[in-house]
């Protein structure tokens, strides 16, 4: 399955197929943005797991007690999932200087998701990179999401970070590669 902006995107690409007509460099050139447009945009079924998930694909570079952060390259999927059950508050959108992804920095442009259930609120932050031009956020203030539904894409290479309430702990660590909708924490036993 194609996620809905690579289908505007493979139309546009697909309007200079005339082109090829007179040159086989242009036809390869087409070719070959086609392709890697279907595999960036590619939207595959995902096995939602227990517990909160991942809301992207990617590798984990960060984590303290209650934040985790998920780099994404350009061979990940990049559409993000909600992490559980909730009701959205808020969406907050902040412009912000584009670096490269992989530098973690504070002043960069976000959009902030903020997924609120019985255990508190959940925070996922898409935060678009050097390469990541445009941040698509499929949800608005007061939409009831599952765990698992599809609440945006950040195009091109980003970073998506999550903010878990108290009484959570993570069972993934720094290094490991995640896929959204994978199991990512866990809550706490009361004894």
């Amino acid at each position: 399955m194609l996620e809905k902006h690579g289908l505007k995107l493979i139309a546009l690409e697909l309007l200079f197929t005339p082109l090829a007509v007179f040159n086989l460099y242009v036809a390869l050139i087409i070719a070959f943005a086609v392709v890697v447009t279907i595999f960036f945009f590619r939207d595959p079924y995902r096995e939602i797991g227990s517990g909160v998930v991942s809301p992207a694909d990617g590798k984990i570079d960060y984590m303290s007690d209650r934040r985790i952060e998920i780099f994404m390259n350009v061979f990940d999927c990049h559409v993000n999932r909600a992490p559980v059950d909730g009701i959205v508050k808020k969406v907050v959108y902040t412009r912000g200087s584009k670096f490269p992804a992989f530098i973690r920095r504070e002043d960069v442009e976000k959009n902030e998701i903020y997924i609120e259930n019985d255990d508190g609120v959940f925070k996922v932050v898409q935060i678009a990179g050097f390469f990541a031009r445009r941040i698509f956020c499929y949800v608005k203030e007061g939409d009831v999401v599952k765990k698992g539904d599809k609440i945006g894409i950040i195009a091109f290479g980003s970073r998506v970070v999550l903010e878990v309430p108290e009484g959570y702990k993570f069972v993934k660590k720094i290094g490991d590669r995640v896929k959204a909708g994978e199991t990512i924490a866990v809550k706490m036993r009361e004894d």
